[in-house]
């Protein structure tokens, strides 16, 4: 089985927890960390079953980027 490394960001909104595969622009959420994450691998998993490989190749981003941003306010 070949495997694929891509990114997941995890924000908490309220009381749930909101994942995000930007390179596929996938979200999934639940009530901890590591529900949203394996909720997330879920909705990824389940993507690749289903969709084209045009779909597939149309969404994925190849280099996806995570950094902060500061900036002047106020």
């Amino acid at each position: 089985m070949k495997t694929q490394n891509l990114t997941a960001i995890i924000e908490k909104e309220g009381n749930w927890y909101v994942a995000l595969c930007p390179d596929l622009d996938i979200a999934s959420q639940g009530d901890s960390i590591e529900s949203s994450i394996s909720n997330l691998r879920e909705a990824v998993e389940l993507f690749y079953e289903t969709a084209s490989q045009q779909e597939i190749t149309d969404r994925l981003h190849e280099e996806v980027l995570v950094t902060r941003l500061e900036i002047a306010v106020g």
